[in-house]
């Protein structure tokens, strides 16, 4: 019951003009800053990990603005999951190198955690035809659930599978010549990842599963970096990514940590910092977050 108020709550201010939602998204925003003193800490510890040459008063300020864009993007998914396409349309840009999407060649988006990405998510299939699928896990609230899979599935062909059901169904998509939308770039655990840098912490836990679909299904590569704007959201599509796939999974992924590094320097604040991504390390060593 308090999920679905929740969602008609949202749905609600959904209905509010964009400046006054943000507004209260920012105001949310800083009120969990100082309440939410775990997620507060990994943000700053991440931070401090990341952005060892920024003074301590710049990584409070980038972790202060990341609570307050956390909320902001959260409240949106009120007008993005339940306004009219024609108000999606007009708030969510996708610019870039669109003509990547045209044509029939596999094609994996990496789409890395920023908070924007449930826009960047709807931004695609509105500018494109093609089949679409993106793997997610189940949420234990059904309601949300429901949620969850009802917004990202509202426009276009979208597929949504389960991490359960395995490589074969995304490899299949793909070589119809469909579109992935894939995330790797969190902290999995680590089962099948690969130890990389990640800005200035030389071993971060990666998984590999970008290179690994790219060479199983014969696909080219592009990201799409999602950015929240005064006037909505504008995502960016890059073009192809040259020589990727390799032989080497381990540099490929080291290499798409390196792509995500410079993308997340244009805008810090909109990255995912509250999730712990350096909580898997090597045998032996210590935990980053003590």
């Amino acid at each position: 019951m308090m999920a679905r108020i929740g969602i008609a709550l949202l749905n609600l201010l959904g209905r509010l003009p964009l400046p006054w939602l943000r507004a209260l998204g920012a105001g949310v925003g800083r009120l969990l800053f100082v309440l939410a003193r775990q997620r507060r800490r990994v943000a700053l510890r991440n931070l401090a990990l990341c952005f060892p040459e920024l003074t301590e008063a710049r990584r409070h300020a980038l972790a202060r603005e990341t609570f307050e864009v956390f909320c902001q993007t959260f409240l949106d998914r009120g007008w993005l999951w339940s306004g009219s396409e024609a108000l999606v349309r007009s708030r969510v840009t996708l610019t870039g190198a669109v003509h990547e999407l045209d044509g029939a060649t596999p094609t994996i988006v990496f789409a890395p955690h920023f908070y924007s990405m449930d826009a960047g998510g709807l931004a695609l299939p509105l500018h494109t035809r093609r089949e679409f699928t993106s793997i997610f896990a189940t949420h234990p609230n059904p309601v949300l659930d429901a949620w969850f899979m009802g917004g990202r599935q509202r426009f276009g062909r979208v597929a949504m599978l389960n991490r359960a059901d395995g490589v074969k169904p995304i490899i299949q998509c793909l070589r119809k010549g469909g579109l992935l939308y894939l995330l790797p770039d969190m902290d999995y655990g680590p089962t099948d990842s690969v130890f990389v840098p990640f800005f200035a912490v030389p071993e971060a836990a990666t998984i590999p599963s970008l290179s690994r679909f790219a060479r199983l299904g014969r696909a080219k590569v592009v990201a799409l970096y999602s950015r929240l704007t005064p006037g909505g959201y504008e995502a960016v599509l890059t073009p192809a990514w040259e020589h990727y796939p390799t032989d080497d999974p381990v540099a490929d992924t080291a290499r798409m940590n390196r792509e995500l590094e410079a993308a997340i320097r244009q805008m810090p604040a909109q990255y995912y910092w509250v999730h712990k991504r350096f909580k898997t390390r090597p045998a032996g060593q210590a935990s980053l977050y003590q």
